[in-house]
């Protein structure tokens, strides 16, 4: 069985991360080790973490992506999974994350969409119906795989050494969960498992302002990942992977993604 590290970024969001916490103590499959990336918090996030007992890393670049890549740098178990400060797991989040990635392979990222609560009904219509909804569909369309959701997701720690040095971490306008799926090379898989669920806040769709905003960021990471390497170049060779690798094929071995 492979060692868990739980990676939540946080920024001035101790309520929230206690509340997380708390749920992580509940866990039928305890993790190894949490870390909290305390993004320049001005709030009581050092005092939660030290009342929970867990290692608590400053990262001072601003933005979720920074401190996504700076837990993942510092974890130190052979399996990351990755919270919000505002995710609230189920009790057994960890064993199904432990079973599913075990049952998937060496390259595969596991992860699913969230329960959304907080705000009101219809925003938390749009933001399962229409936003995780249109994120995973149009995603799936452009890279040919399922995208990454940031608040509930897994992947080995053999797997993010390859991905760290492509990911965009200087910017606080970049999605790290989009970038992330950007990096997924033809080889990996992603797999998306509508029934491993977390709970998470709507408040970033409570106002026209805090949708616009997300998805102007949405439009910054694509710039940046478009640079890196355009979206038509990545879809064929990871169909030129895929049929090499597929039985029968120039290797004869089985692969290809994941879209479970």
């Amino acid at each position: 069985m492979a060692t868990i590290s739980v990676v939540i970024p946080a920024r001035n969001d101790g309520a929230f991360l206690e509340r997380c916490l708390a749920a992580l103590a509940r866990q039928t499959r305890a993790p190894d080790e949490i870390v909290v990336v305390d993004n320049d918090s001005t709030d009581n996030t050092a005092a939660v973490c030290e009342a929970a007992g867990v290692r608590r890393v400053a990262e001072s670049l601003p933005g979720v992506a920074a401190a996504t890549a700076c837990g993942f740098d510092a974890a130190g178990c052979e399996m990351l999974a990755r919270l919000d400060a505002d995710s609230v797991p189920p009790s057994d989040w960890l064993e199904r994350i432990e079973a599913l990635v075990e049952a998937s392979g060496p390259l595969t990222v596991v992860t699913g969409p969230g329960n959304f609560y907080g705000g009101n009904r219809l925003t938390r219509w749009i933001a399962e119906h229409l936003y995780i909804a249109g994120y995973r569909w149009s995603m799936n369309l452009l890279m040919g795989h399922p995208p990454i959701f940031g608040s509930n997701f897994a992947l080995p720690a053999s797997m993010w050494k390859r991905m760290r040095e492509g990911v965009h971490r200087s910017s606080s306008r970049i999605h790290d969960d989009l970038d992330l799926s950007w990096q997924v090379a033809p080889d990996m898989n992603v797999l998306w498992v509508d029934s491993l669920r977390v709970g998470v806040s709507a408040r970033p769709l409570e106002s026209w302002s805090g949708l616009g905003r997300r998805l102007s960021m949405a439009w910054t990471t694509f710039a940046a990942d478009f640079r890196q390497q355009g979206p038509l170049t990545r879809r064929r060779q990871r169909r030129q992977w895929q049929a090499a690798h597929r039985p029968g094929g120039a290797y004869g071995a089985a692969g290809g993604a994941a879209s479970a």
